[in-house]
């Protein structure tokens, strides 16, 4: 794109903080919704008659879905504070990584939640299913998939190579 090679280092640098605070309103919600249902969760009457060990996963959902918030939302917290002062590079270099360990966050706390509804409603092994499969889905479209991704850009860019010269017809 033409412009984007035209920009300054500073206009580079926004661009790429207001993508990232942007992706976070994609994730956000996601969690948004999924700690409402965890939250709701515990005033029913059948939470009340869970195991210890249903209890267990539950909190531990919970809570990571307050540490996903947390590093999701900690980016746009970063920016307010730190703009003003031309800290968009730090903002950017820290906000990544929250958000990597977010999204780590939120794709445990997805893993833990629909692999609690699988023991309630089918069992224990139908619990660790969900859970090896869930786990691997998010792992591999989130966190594998994009270097994968980025090899095949790296193998588009490069030049190709000039096929082999024959040389038993050049004579």
């Amino acid at each position: 794109m033409a412009g984007r090679d035209e920009e300054t280092p500073n206009q580079r640098l926004a661009r790429n903080v207001n993508e990232l605070l942007g992706e976070l309103r994609v994730a956000q919600a996601g969690v948004q919704i999924l700690f409402g249902f965890l939250l709701s969760v515990v005033f029913t009457a059948q939470f009340r008659s869970a195991s210890g060990f249903e209890k267990a996963v539950h909190l531990v959902a919970v809570l990571l879905a307050v540490l996903s918030t947390a590093l999701l939302s900690a980016p746009a917290a970063w920016h307010r504070i730190l703009f003003r002062a031309g800290r968009r590079d730090d903002i950017l270099r820290a906000g990544n990584r929250a958000v990597l360990a977010g999204l780590g966050c939120l794709a445990a706390a997805i893993t833990a939640t629909v692999s609690l509804i699988a023991k309630v409603v089918y069992g224990s092994l139908a619990m660790a299913i969900v859970a090896v499969l869930v786990g691997a889905t998010f792992a591999t479209l989130w966190f594998v998939s994009p270097h994968f991704l980025s090899n095949q850009a790296e193998r588009d860019t490069r030049p190709s190579p000039e096929p082999p010269s024959d040389s038993t017809q050049a004579e």
